[in-house]
């Protein structure tokens, strides 16, 4: 029955709308980042072990935001460079602890873990915008009549940006570079590899902020997906702008951006997920068009997967 259920997913393509003027959206908002430097601080953190230097990475966003990242980078490179990961952490939380990123250190990679702007790390989130703010940031913005207004434009330019810092570093090989996360942090995952096609790995798992409009008609109480549901009861009771909503939620819509990756994807997701709906999840899935590998976890949902992070650190190792 489960199989029969992957066969089904793998046709799925979303039912969610992607803007006519997509690709010339993200265009426009990459050739913004271009002229943004790359110029960041390091400021040493009080954490540190002896294989890892740890440190506090800010930069300067798109829209004069500063942005934090925890970064730790290997004492000892057994060569003059080695790979790069980018860490991308779920929705309302922060980067986390210092020790998964100092573990990764120890085995020669070089890792950055942004703080998505306004949640639950340092990073600032600097953004003015009209309509209601309580609920939570896919809805930040959506009443603006500019879509750069959008919440996630500036976190996705952001998560480019942090990768290029790692990328320009002296001690990381620029053709070895990952970028992995869960849930929220999947969802990045996406976003970040495909626009930034350097990127050579990408690991997502779960990913959310994907075809909306099918998580909101499957009524999805138990996540983040709650507050569209939330917007239309309170800021548009009687729908008159709802092809208007879903189709500003497309810019900001990972299935929209799955067809720029190039990267090598190995896509983790579980079958029993009540908090981004599968079907959701493979509606981004089926539009990667790079070499890809699906790992199923049959009777598992949100929640920690065994033997992913060993995979996670094989795949690293093998770059």
């Amino acid at each position: 029955m489960a199989n029969d259920k992957v066969e089904d997913l793998l046709k799925y393509t979303g039912i969610s709308p992607k803007p006519d003027d997509f690709d010339a959206y993200w265009d426009r908002a990459l050739k913004e980042l271009d002229a943004q430097p790359l110029d960041y601080e390091l400021v040493e953190a009080d954490f540190q072990t002896p294989l890892a230097a740890c440190y506090h990475l800010y930069f300067t966003g798109v829209g004069g935001a500063r942005v934090h990242a925890k970064f730790a980078k290997p004492k000892q490179l057994q060569s003059e460079k080695g790979p790069g990961l980018a860490l991308f952490h779920g929705y309302h939380t922060g980067s986390g602890d210092w020790s998964d990123k100092a573990s990764y250190a120890a085995h020669g990679i070089t890792v950055i873990a942004m703080d998505c702007r306004g949640q639950g790390g340092m990073s600032e989130d600097n953004s003015i915008t009209k309509g209601t703010t309580l609920k939570g940031h896919i809805i930040r913005g959506i009443d603006e009549e500019n879509p750069d207004k959008l919440y996630y434009r500036n976190v996705f330019l952001d998560l480019v940006q942090s990768v290029r810092i790692l990328m320009s570093m002296d001690q990381v090989d620029e053709e070895k570079i990952a970028v992995h996360g869960c849930s929220q942090g999947g969802a990045l995952t996406v976003a970040c590899a495909a626009l930034e096609p350097r990127v050579s790995l990408a690991i997502p798992v779960y990913p959310f902020l994907t075809d909306y409009k099918k998580a909101w008609e499957m009524e999805i109480t138990s996540s983040a997906y709650e507050e569209i549901a939330y917007y239309f009861r309170f800021m548009d009771p009687l729908h008159q702008r709802q092809d208007e909503v879903f189709n500003k939620l497309g810019y900001i819509d990972i299935q929209n951006l799955a067809d720029r990756i190039r990267a090598r994807v190995v896509f983790v997701t579980g079958l029993a997920d009540t908090v981004c709906p599968p079907y959701t999840q493979f509606a981004t899935y089926n539009k990667i068009q790079s070499d890809k590998e699906l790992v199923v976890y049959h009777e598992y949902g949100h929640e920690y997967l065994p033997y992913l992070g060993d995979r996670v650190m094989e795949e690293l190792l093998k770059m």
